[in-house]
């Protein structure tokens, strides 16, 4: 039990922070003096980010898990 409770403290505390590294890098691309981008794109982003963290906490709390999916703006 107590190797199971290891390795989860371990892979959770790497994928949150490499999710926490990717979010602050998608933040990034705010800087419209190198990138051009509409209100829909940053709306579909965030519905897109949103969605994937509701699935995954739904996982945690026993609803239905979610798919696979990949993003794409256009």
């Amino acid at each position: 039990m107590r190797d199971r409770r290891k390795k989860f403290v371990e892979l959770a505390e790497a994928r949150v922070s490499r999710a926490m590294k990717d979010i602050r890098l998608i933040g990034n691309l705010a800087n419209k003096s190198a990138y051009e981008y509409t209100d829909e794109d940053v709306r579909r982003i965030f519905r897109a980010l949103q969605k994937e963290f509701d699935s995954a906490k739904s996982r945690f709390t026993g609803d239905a898990g979610g798919k696979d999916a990949e993003f794409r703006l256009d």
